[in-house]
């Protein structure tokens, strides 16, 4: 039986891993890939990205250390957490499974997707899912934001700050009525267009532009970038009916990263933290370890 599994190995995950074998515990990754969301980067034209400051190089020394280390890894998707005798056994994907006193989940969370032509074909070429890392080098450009929620508002506002123009695409009324939504309604360089889905997303090698339709009436937004900004998806379906979820499904846990069952920690998107960014993740996959190397030491 392993003292630590962690499950995922993303930004959270990996940190967690390198934080855990310093301490000496007896540490195993379950993982598809290793970096997780880090491993995808936004492409725009004219545009140094060396600029943004995103946490990735940590992440980079991080995988490669991980990476060297393949007896504490396993690439394969976890499938199931159960309870057993003094701890937890997860079961992979592959069939095989593996013991130990304590987890940590750092499972992440998936965007969604609009499921419309041409998304695929950009993918993080001009259209990604998270503005909050890119913001910083639109000044002067415009972009478009997709959503009515808050992760969207937030977006857009941040967005607004600097960029030429903001154009926030709001399938539903949704927190439009909210004290930042207001906000936005009074800035001159916001259009919001309540009521419009997103149809296509044009381009060359980048995305272009964004088709959008309000009943018969149809757009399209010449932009320099797409930021679709929906509610992420948390994938905590692996330990729903072990932990305690929020409303959007995502695993709560206190200031030690603590899940609402013993020996169970979480860390990353997963988790119901304030804000997705890979420092951020990179903070509580090393606060989860360190709190689980303290939990194991007290049975």
């Amino acid at each position: 039986m392993y003292d630590l599994i962690i499950v995922g190995g993303g930004p959270a995950g990996l940190t967690a891993t390198v934080y855990a074998i310093r301490k000496r515990l007896e540490t195993l990754l379950i993982t598809k890939d290793l970096g997780g969301k880090t491993n995808w980067h936004l492409e725009l034209p004219d545009v140094d990205l060396h600029h943004v400051i995103t946490g990735e190089e940590i992440i980079s020394r991080f995988r490669s250390q991980v990476d060297y280390l393949d007896f504490a890894r396993v690439m394969d998707g976890a499938q199931s957490v159960t309870p057993i005798e003094g701890g937890y056994e997860v079961t992979t994907k592959s069939g095989r499974s593996y013991q130990a006193r304590a987890l940590i989940i750092a499972t992440g969370a998936r965007a969604q997707r609009l499921g419309v032509p041409g998304e695929a074909n950009f993918l993080m070429r001009g259209l990604c899912y998270s503005a909050v890392s890119y913001a910083p080098l639109f000044v002067d450009r415009r972009a478009a934001v997709v959503g009515d929620g808050d992760l969207a508002l937030r977006s857009a506002s941040e967005l607004a700050q600097i960029a030429r123009h903001v154009y926030l695409v709001a399938p539903t009324h949704g927190q439009l009525d909210s004290r930042l939504g207001q906000k936005l309604r009074q800035q001159a360089n916001v259009t919001i267009l309540e009521g419009y889905t997103v149809q296509e997303v044009k381009g060359d090698r980048y995305a272009r532009s964004l088709v959008v339709r309000n009943g018969g009436a149809t757009h399209e937004l010449a932009v320099d970038a797409i930021f679709i900004e929906l509610d992420l998806i948390p994938n905590s379906e692996i330990v729903a009916g072990l932990v305690a979820l929020d409303e959007k499904g995502r695993i709560i846990v206190d200031s030690r990263n603590q899940t609402s069952r013993p020996g169970i920690f979480a860390a990353g998107d997963v988790t119901n933290i304030y804000a997705e960014q890979v420092l951020i993740a990179v903070g509580e996959g090393a606060k989860a370890a360190l709190s689980a190397y303290e939990y194991l030491l007290n049975l």
